[in-house]
């Protein structure tokens, strides 16, 4: 009777204990999926324990699509009970495929940051996405390289600022890849990454060159020409050929076995001074410097224009703009949707998002709340604003925005691999580029 009525106390005692914990108010979770497989620690690691530190009730749930899947695993995700309340979209055509999801955010405190409101993306009159980084690409080189270069008999150039235009940047390519053995290095370039999701730069950055010219001029900004493209000339693809032929004949890696190579072997070949070249964004500078053994000193990671022989292009900057917008999802609950305005709105105007943001995702923000010393010391982020500030210098825009899908990009890139390998003639890509643009504009419209 005794060990009896000792259980059905203890039994009782953890009922009551049970009953009072479940009555605690639960946290509410914020999900992010994020497309950056390269700041996907510091989201994990470093912003989601600071955020629940700060603003007790909230915790943040990140999820990381894997590189080149963040679309498929979006919509996958969007069609769960639980569907992340923040997502990101690359621009119109991006918002467009979400528009059943995004929220109405006029009204959220995140919106309020943002310093220039003409730069978010409106859905029926209301802004559905804003943009919570402005970056910049082009071809990043290592100084110390070009300047043992330079010291070389016959040199082409003095300086890195001699390089203005296409002719005398595979010029200077040519000669480096003929004196690496002299200068301790693999090849000019880095490996011209081709393997399944490492397509990007090539397929969507790179080609944002020939866009960009091709639409240059007209009434409206060149990704918003592109984007009412119902079909492209392609008038440069000439001179994007002569670009890609110039990536991968002057190269660490012969074009055969690019097919096998990733955006991470090309950055460690940057950071290991295997190359003196290697074309990426300013997002690439944790990557470069985070390599184990890096040897490229800060002050030596540079920034050129990616030229490819067109008129004027001596007075071309880098490419600057971006494809990283935010959204809430307004299927998710309404507890969720105010926990991701209270959550972006600390990210980037506390002090500890800011340092956060500044120190280690490394952004160059949009928003009004961020001051100049406040802005990232990277030496890449800190290249783009100067590239965007020189006299007589025009930032190439962002026209890829305007490419009509994903499948595009994925069958041009796709043709570029089969082209590089001897599979494929330059035509077979100009005619493909051509006729898939035409055909996914009519099934988008």
């Amino acid at each position: 009777m005794k060990k009896t009525l000792s259980v059905v106390l203890a039994l009782a005692m953890v009922a009551s204990m049970a009953f009072a914990g479940g009555s605690k108010e639960k946290a509410v979770e914020v999900y992010f999926l994020n497309f950056k497989p390269e700041i996907a620690d510091v989201y994990e690691e470093v912003v989601a324990p600071a955020f629940a530190k700060e603003n007790p009730g909230y915790t943040l749930k990140v999820v990381t699509a894997a590189s080149g899947g963040y679309e498929t695993t979006l919509k996958s995700e969007q069609a769960k009970n639980n569907p992340p309340v923040i997502f990101q979209t690359n621009g119109p055509v991006g918002l467009s495929n979400s528009k059943d999801e995004a929220a109405n955010l006029d009204n959220t405190s995140f919106y309020q940051l943002l310093g220039d409101k003409s730069m978010a993306l409106k859905l029926d009159g209301h802004v559905a996405a804003i943009p919570y980084a402005v970056e910049g690409y082009g071809i990043i080189y290592n100084d110390a390289i070009i300047r043992a270069y330079c010291k070389l008999p016959g040199a082409v150039i003095k300086s890195a600022d001699d390089i203005r235009s296409f002719e005398t940047l595979k010029a200077v390519a040519a000669d480096i890849q003929a004196n690496a053995d002299k200068l301790g290095i693999k090849g000019a370039f880095a490996s011209t990454s081709m393997s399944a999701g490492n397509q990007w730069r090539w397929q969507t950055h790179a080609v944002d060159l020939p866009l960009y010219y091709e639409f240059k001029g007209g009434d409206t900004t060149t990704g918003l020409a592109a984007l009412a493209a119902d079909e492209i000339s392609f008038k440069y693809s000439e001179n994007f050929k002569n670009l890609m032929d110039l990536y991968t004949t002057y190269s660490t890696t012969p074009k055969t076995l690019l097919g096998s190579k990733s955006v991470d072997d090309s950055m460690a070949e940057f950071a290991l001074g295997q190359c003196a070249f290697v074309q990426n964004g300013n997002w690439a500078a944790a990557q470069i410097m985070g390599v184990p053994g890096n040897k490229v000193a800060a002050a030596d990671i540079k920034f050129l224009p990616i030229y490819i022989g067109a008129a004027g292009e001596e007075n071309q900057g880098l490419c600057v703009g971006t494809e990283n917008y935010l959204c809430i999802n307004k299927k998710a609950s309404a507890e969720a949707q105010k926990g991701a305005d209270v959550f972006l709105t600390w990210l980037f105007s506390s002090a500890t998002g800011k340092k956060i943001v500044s120190e280690q995702l490394l952004f160059i923000t949009p928003f009004n709340s961020f001051a100049e010393n406040e802005l990232p010391a990277d030496p890449l982020s800190q290249q783009v604003a100067i590239w965007m500030t020189k006299p007589g210098v025009t930032s190439v825009e962002w026209t890829f925005n305007g490419i009509p899908s994903e499948e595009w990009k994925n069958q041009f890139g796709d043709a570029m691999l089969q082209y590089f390998e001897g599979k494929a003639s330059w035509a077979d890509v100009d005619a493909l580029a051509k006729d898939v643009w035409k055909s996914e504009r009519a099934i988008a419209k």
